[in-house]
């Protein structure tokens, strides 16, 4: 079901909830990438964890649509298709050191574009009474914080800092 206009804030809302559902299935594509072209095993396990609560996180999106009543679908994610497109290119160019580096700098800029939507979401949501729903998205957003966290440790310890 295409939605062309945003009229009301359900409209909104609806058109928020679509796009975090491409943004956790583009998200759950590019893990895989990103394991592929990492070099540590210790950055490969990382994301294949983040990929495990990435299909978490998708079957919690998809719960807040059955339980808010909205048909569930997908929107554009232009802006999680321009990080992984960045990161292809980056990996592309680099030296086999620099890979993981890059790959973990992809994830984390990507993990901080999910922080936001998330929080864009709750607000309203919050504002609904919608406290089952709330929960799905809140624990969500709670993975994305956690994973950015150990996201941005790994890659002090691969830069030294």
């Amino acid at each position: 079901m295409s939605q062309t206009a945003l009229e009301t804030p359900e409209d909104l809302l609806r058109m928020q909830l679509r796009t975090a559902l491409t943004m956790e299935h583009d998200s759950l594509a590019a893990l895989g990438e990103l394991e592929e072209a990492s070099v540590s095993a210790d950055v490969k396990k990382l994301f294949r964890h983040h990929a495990d609560e990435t299909r978490q996180q998708i079957d919690n999106l998809e719960k807040v649509f059955r339980l808010l009543e909205l048909p569930e679908s997908t929107a554009a994610s232009p802006s999680t298709k321009g990080i992984s497109r960045q990161a292809e290119t980056l990996l592309g160019k680099a030296a086999k050191p620099l890979r993981d580096q890059i790959a973990l700098s992809a994830a984390l800029g990507n993990e901080h574009y999910e922080m936001a939507a998330y929080q864009g979401i709750i607000i309203p949501v919050e504002a609904l009474g919608a406290t089952d729903a709330l929960a799905l998205l809140t624990e969500n957003a709670e993975q994305e914080i956690h994973t950015s966290e150990e996201l941005a440790t790994r890659l002090r310890e691969l830069v030294g800092a």
